[in-house]
């Protein structure tokens, strides 16, 4: 039903692929237009809010491990590193 596309990325000018999956994808999701940028330029468009983001460092309440959250820690409020996140929330 679906066919690969070539698409022309509106940033950096290079062709990239529009693969039948992600065409299906996108009509699943119910997105009406293609991709107007390649998954490198999406990509750093993403991260480039992120790089203002502030950092704060706190000690992780499962393992004791330093950890790098985007928010302020306060004390009453246990702090997890990513692997310690994952891992509770993998045990639900």
């Amino acid at each position: 039903m679906y066919e690969d596309k070539t698409l022309i990325c509106k940033e950096c000018g290079e062709e990239f692929i529009f693969t039948a999956g992600e065409q299906e994808f996108y009509a699943e999701k119910g997105f009406e237009n293609e991709p107007q940028r390649c998954k490198a330029c999406r990509d750093a468009r993403k991260n480039a809010a992120k790089a203002d983001r502030e950092m704060f460092e706190a000690v992780c309440a499962s393992c004791g491990q330093t950890a790098r959250v985007p928010f302020r820690p306060r004390e009453d409020r246990p702090v997890y590193c990513s692997e310690c996140f994952a891992k509770m929330k993998e045990e639900g």
